[in-house]
């Protein structure tokens, strides 16, 4: 996506240590018109894979995952970080590394949202080394519904976590993929 490949290079931050910094434009600050071409983007691409609903982790999958869901008319749900005390009943589990945070989540979703016979996109800000997605990917085989795809919005292909996926044999969509932050450097495909 050529917007967004533009803002990163305009805007993004290499901070070292493989961190891109783009809270100007996704992780902080949205840019209502660049979440809407994403949406755009990403349902273009899952059109006719027949998703039901969308699944994403709190907080920065959100945006794109709504905007995606108002282009799909579908349902958006999102794992909760803590559990509430609202969320009584059956819930699915996972854990998952925070790459920037560093402290281990647990990804709650309730069974009331999602469910066996639905058919779940998910939507995310990055792919990095993977973690955060696989415990999605946890929680939809959790709730016995079918997996249909998987979608980002960065995807840094120098951490590994397209290969941790491949093996679900579904089609992973990335918007922009960063090849390399060496040297202080954003290198986009």
């Amino acid at each position: 996506m050529q917007s967004l490949k533009d803002r990163i290079r305009a805007e993004g931050q290499n901070l070292g240590s493989g961190i891109l910094k783009v809270d100007a434009f996704i992780n902080h600050q949205l840019d209502p018109q660049l979440t809407r071409e994403m949406g755009e983007q990403f349902a273009e691409h899952f059109r006719e894979h027949g998703a039901t609903r969308i699944l994403t982790a709190e907080v920065s999958g959100i945006a794109p995952a709504y905007a995606t869901g108002v282009v799909m008319n579908l349902p958006v749900v999102y794992a909760r970080k803590k559990k509430p005390v609202t969320m009584n009943g059956t819930t699915y589990q996972a854990s998952a590394v925070s790459r920037t945070k560093g402290d281990v989540v647990t990804l709650s979703v309730s069974s009331d949202y999602i469910a066996a016979g639905d058919r779940v996109l998910i939507i995310d800000d990055f792919l990095a080394r993977g973690i955060t997605i696989k415990a999605l990917v946890d929680i939809v085989s959790q709730a016995g519904a079918e997996l249909v795809g998987i979608g980002t919005i960065i995807e840094k292909s120098f951490e590994g976590g397209r290969a941790l996926l491949e093996g679900l044999n579904i089609p992973i969509h990335s918007l922009a993929i960063i090849d390399s932050l060496d040297e202080g450097n954003i290198q986009i495909r």
